[in-house]
């Protein structure tokens, strides 16, 4: 949470509305009324949201690029594009929402994490296409500002901007009582990014005999959560404390739900310097199938081998409790993996020791063989 359109006083404020000082009074000369209605009547606190601001300065001005234009307290976030650059710069953009992982939050009372799913949902689809996310826009509504909740979710995103290396450049507060509930709120944001038009990813680069390489999710990332809701703490009656096993180091199901999505920007630039990138598929709602065959041309499949990785426990854990088949939980989750990268095979070394390098457990997980545009799901994981 930036907020960098708000300010205290006069001008804007995290609720829309203007600060103490009117340009105007109405009804001059008239009996004043022995009491008024204000703003905070209504449920809306301004000196809140200027609270909250405040103890966010500081985390925002981390993620500072030296294209930023500025400090904090502006109508709108000002970036210099360096076109020196590029020859032909080429502008990406992408918004999203963290969706009802948003509920295990606030049901966990933990907020300082899912602004990381935030940004997470918007650089790497950014960075799908080839392009550097340079700045990132946020948006909170909530039931009752409470300052130190909405510090939480905002050095969230401050944190996720800065593992993607962009700009948190600004945002908005509002407050919406008798909408929401005071504990309730809702996150979005927008990126934008640059790509060299020459250097675009798209299926069109995409060869028969390239290598598929999976890199491997923190687990759940920010998609299914309704389905996890319903069948976890819903038809299996579990609770977000109870600490399972399987997890390990004594992890409750509501940390292990909680685990931020993994951001991947910065290791896929880093790919695409060192290696012949051909296309990223960033795997979110749709699962591998859904989100794989959305980089691939028609003339070619996509072979993705599941014997190559063991998906984390908790995929188990929400199919056996629901009794969800197969094609339902790859159609919904990322069942382990949370980007792909499809590669020239002459690069394909290459390509997995720079991921690996940076950290990055990385896997060859199939190839592109001559096909219909599909991608064909084959083996089975390892269980156990």
């Amino acid at each position: 949470m930036t907020h960098v359109s708000e300010r205290s006083g006069a001008g804007s404020s995290p609720t829309g509305a203007g600060g103490d000082h009117q340009p105007w009074t109405g009804g001059a000369g008239r009996q004043a009324r022995k009491r008024s209605v204000s703003y905070a009547d209504a449920g809306v606190s301004i000196d809140a949201g200027d609270r909250a601001v405040e103890l966010l300065k500081s985390k925002v001005r981390q993620t500072r690029r030296p294209e930023v234009l500025g400090d904090l307290g502006g109508f709108a976030g000002l970036f210099r594009l360096d076109t020196k650059k590029y020859k032909s710069p080429i502008l990406a953009s992408s918004t999203d929402g963290v969706g009802t992982k948003l509920v295990i939050a606030q049901q966990m009372d933990i907020h300082d994490t899912v602004g990381i799913d935030l940004v997470a949902m918007v650089v790497d689809d950014l960075v799908a296409c080839g392009a550097e996310p340079l700045f990132l826009l946020d948006y909170i509504a909530t039931g009752e500002v409470v300052p130190d909740k909405v510090a939480e979710i905002g050095a969230g995103i401050a944190d996720g901007c800065r593992y993607a290396g962009c700009a948190l450049l600004g945002g908005e507060t509002a407050e919406h009582p008798g909408v929401l509930r005071p504990d309730e709120y809702d996150i979005s944001a927008t990126g934008v990014g640059v790509v060299e038009e020459a250097d675009i990813l798209s299926p069109e680069r995409v060869e028969v005999g390239d290598v598929v390489i999976a890199m491997r999710s923190s687990g759940l990332h920010s998609n299914g959560y309704s389905l996890v809701r319903h069948v976890l703490l819903g038809a299996a009656r579990m609770r977000l404390d109870i600490v399972i096993d399987d997890f390990g180091r004594q992890r409750t199901l509501g940390e292990e739900l909680l685990t931020p999505t993994k951001i991947y920007a910065k290791d896929c630039l880093k790919l695409i310097a060192e290696a012949e990138v051909r296309a990223l598929s960033h795997i979110t709602g749709g699962g591998i199938p859904g989100n794989l065959v959305r980089v691939l041309p028609e003339h070619v499949d996509a072979v993705v081998n599941r014997s190559t990785w063991k998906p984390q426990p908790i995929f188990d854990l929400i199919q056996t409790k629901g009794r969800i088949d197969d094609h339902d939980m790859e159609s919904t989750f990322n069942m382990g993996v949370g980007m792909f990268a499809i590669v020239s095979a002459e690069d394909a070394d290459r390509a997995l020791a720079t991921l690996t390098g940076r950290g990055v457990e990385a896997w060859q997980a199939g190839e592109i063989i001559e096909g219909t545009g599909n991608v064909q799901m084959v083996g089975q994981h390892t269980r156990g």
